[in-house]
């Protein structure tokens, strides 16, 4: 909760995207090792809370990441399947687990993608487009996006450069060009105090955090539910991972066709209506798999909700805190993610029908937000005030 608000900031600073995502990655592979060395309980809990600051920051770095580089028609798709490597990591987490019985075994083990990720791919991942326009780097930005039309056999004709928002608008109304400002361009800063008071943005936020936390309550709910459910823990996490896939494919086949708004509020309804029959279904003979099947509709329908968020949320702000309010909202996630064991533990159908009520209510505030299919992501909050009273 912590490491998402912070590498949220600092990845919208001075960091960047690629840099906040080499530091949280650095820090995930020494201290998840670390973990497995711990002589005493209090260290493994501070390693453990070191980790998880880290680890917090990973998820929304490698997201904004990927996905601001992307235009409209597109975003969505791509933005969702993202999230097939995370559900493919739960899966194959049940694998490792089951072959590493003993936990300092298993942190070793677990901690090898993050080595592997520096090594092997981030060196050839480059910065955003967007983050180097918003810090003021216009020519390390036109560098990049030569780099990305020469990849995809285009050619950016000679003279045009990258602008903000802001500037088209300003620029337009007293007749100066954008590239004659080009050398004195500052960089652009913003937080989160920018957010709350921007009247555009302030609601925004505010039913983001909500809905956050409702998701996460229920998401990593279901997923801690299995021990409730008596059942194989390793296949149950295995086929929890495994109903994700199909939900990221329904979800960024209909997302451009619906619309961000219908499908979060869809999905999480969804949700809803599978726990509360699983709220209702007895635990005892046959009667088990019918809970099981329960949770796994549940968490399919809110493994679309959940992930969609991150998409809907990266285009809900602009660049200049888009990465804060992504954080902001992973910080709402996370408590969620605190308060889901102490639900699951309360067990029989208590779980469920907590479950239940959330997704609906999540469902009933996304009513609220706006919709952002095929509207461009802004760059500064007052180029998204200006586009948005248009």
């Amino acid at each position: 909760m912590i490491g998402a608000g912070t590498f949220g900031h600092l990845s919208d600073s001075f960091l960047g995207r690629k840099g906040s995502l080499t530091v949280v990655c650095i820090l995930n592979a020494i201290f998840g090792c670390l973990t497995a060395l711990s002589l005493d309980y209090w260290t493994y809990c501070l390693l453990r809370f070191i980790t998880g600051f880290s680890t917090g920051g990973v998820g929304l770095c490698a997201f904004v990441l990927a996905t601001e580089p992307i235009g409209p028609k597109k975003r969505g798709a791509a933005g969702m399947s993202t999230f097939y490597f995370f559900s493919c990591g739960i899966a194959l987490l049940s694998g490792i687990a089951y072959a590493f019985r003993s936990w300092r075994e298993l942190y070793i083990a677990s901690t090898i993608p993050s080595m592997l990720f520096l090594v092997g791919v981030l060196p050839f991942i480059s910065e955003s487009p967007r983050w180097y326009l918003v810090r003021g780097k216009i020519d390390e930005a036109m560098k990049l996006m030569r780099a990305i039309a020469k990849a995809n056999k285009k050619h950016l004709p000679d003279g045009v450069i990258l602008a903000l928002d802001e500037e088209v608008n300003e620029n337009s109304n007293d007749g100066q060009s954008c590239k004659d400002q080009m050398d004195t361009k500052d960089a652009i800063a913003g937080s989160l105090i920018d957010v709350v008071k921007s009247p555009v943005t302030r609601i925004r936020l505010f039913l983001a955090v909500a809905i956050n936390f409702l998701c996460s309550v229920v998401y990593y709910g279901i997923s801690l539910n299995v021990v409730n459910l008596q059942t194989n823990l390793y296949l149950s996490v295995f086929l929890n991972g495994v109903a994700e896939m199909p939900a990221f494919t329904i979800t960024a086949l209909l997302l451009d066709k619906f619309g961000r708004k219908p499908l979060a509020i869809g999905t999480q309804w969804f949700s809803g209506i599978f726990c509360l029959m699983g709220s209702l279904v007895m635990i005892h003979g046959e009667w088990k798999v019918a809970r099981m099947v329960c949770g796994i509709l549940g968490i399919f329908g809110m493994a679309g909700t959940y992930n969609l968020l991150f998409i809907y949320m990266a285009e809900l702000f602009p660049t200049v805190v888009r990465n804060a309010a992504l954080g902001c909202g992973a910080q709402a996630a996370q408590m969620g993610a605190i308060l889901a064991p102490l639900v699951v533990v309360l067990g029989g159908g208590f779980p469920f029908a907590v479950f239940a009520v959330c997704a609906i209510l999540g469902g009933i505030l996304a009513f609220y937000l706006p919709e952002t299919l095929n509207r461009p992501l802004y760059d500064t909050m007052a180029g998204m005030e200006g586009g948005e009273s248009v």
